[in-house]
């Protein structure tokens, strides 16, 4: 089968024939329609330093994905051949104190598709059929295959209440403009987006936010008078992972105000722990999805009218992998995928 592979301890990937891989027990085989690019893929590929320390070659990467299920292994019951799914990247132990608790998205022992196991970025990949999301008749494998960021997204957004409050979201990425679009189907009185790019910002006004603000050249206090806020913001969703950006959040909350941490900085800063104290603020980390609570969240809201399918803004066919991931790290559109195959 074909398949996007990283082959050895340097930069790039190759699209090359790989061996079709088969199910074990408790596994299921599916034929992937479309992938996802992630942050995470584009650091495999450029092997920047996260990448020398977390990943063995050869690999195939990549973990946002839609395909068909074509073949079981022994033990599996919970899914069907035909079905179209998507998959929960975090393969827990299932033993750990957390899993036992329930708590799987906090597993000490988590492998995660595309980064310890071979992923999506082929014709074929092979997971273990408890983490499969079997969806519903008629959805879109475009939407399907971003279920995974989609997650993050309503993980963080749902942190806190929202009816009612006005949203602060730094960040423009995907997982942003998703973050911001379900402050707004579940209620929020206003909804802020900043970025400094551009194009990132078009597109959240697109999206329907109540203000996008280029931070580059203005501050967030001026949404203050724009949207008549007297006291602050109420809740803040951090998706860009910059210093400043939750710095300035920090700035601009409301005594008692709330923020849910999505982004990852890069090195240690420092904040005003000060404020966090005086203001009874509530800072709160947040790591991948909800097993399986988000999965269910995000299936009912996109069946109550959520849409966020504007955020995928480029579609490239496999043999164009090179030029999907070229525009996926430009990061002047919205999400990238690639084409492997039709349902």
């Amino acid at each position: 089968m074909r398949a996007l592979l990283k082959a050895e301890a340097a930069p790039g990937l190759t699209m090359t024939e790989v061996a079709e891989p088969d199910p074990a027990w408790g596994e299921a085989k599916v034929r992937v329609l479309r992938t996802g690019i992630c942050g995470t893929d584009l650091h495999i590929d450029s092997w920047d330093h996260w990448a020398q320390g977390a990943i063995r070659p050869p690999l195939v990467p990549g973990h946002e994905f839609s395909g068909v299920v074509v073949e079981l292994g022994e033990g599996v019951t919970s899914v069907n051949v035909g079905d179209l799914v998507s998959a929960e990247g975090h393969v827990v132990c299932g033993q750990c104190r957390n899993c036992r608790a329930g708590r799987r998205h906090m597993c000490i022992r988590t492998s995660s598709i595309g980064v310890d196991r071979d992923g999506a970025f082929a014709e074929f990949v092979v997971v273990p059929a408890g983490n499969l999301w079997v969806h519903p008749a008629g959805m879109d494998p475009d939407l399907a295959a971003i279920f995974d960021p989609l997650g993050n997204a309503v993980h963080t957004a749902l942190s806190f209440p929202l009816v009612g409050e006005d949203v602060l979201v730094t960040g423009a990425g995907p997982i942003g403009l998703m973050a911001a679009r379900i402050a707004q189907h579940v209620g929020a009185r206003h909804v802020v987006v900043t970025d400094v790019n551009p194009d990132r910002l078009a597109l959240a006004e697109r999206m329907g936010v109540d203000l996008a603000l280029n931070v580059g050249e203005r501050r967030i206090a001026d949404a203050w008078g724009e949207l008549g806020l007297s006291e602050g913001f109420d809740v803040g969703l951090e998706i860009s992972g910059q210093p400043a950006a939750l710095r300035e959040m920090l700035e601009n909350l409301n005594h008692g105000g709330k923020v849910a941490l999505l982004g990852l900085p890069s090195d240690e800063f420092a904040i005003d722990w000060s404020k966090v104290v005086t203001h009874m603020i509530t800072i709160q980390g947040i790591y991948g999805r909800q097993m399986f609570e988000t999965w269910y969240l995000m299936t009912a809201m996109l069946g109550s009218g959520l849409d966020v399918s504007p955020v995928i803004t480029d579609r490239f066919p496999a043999d164009r992998w090179d030029e999907a991931f070229a525009a996926a790290r430009a990061g002047a559109g919205g999400k990238v995928l690639i084409e492997w195959g039709e349902q």
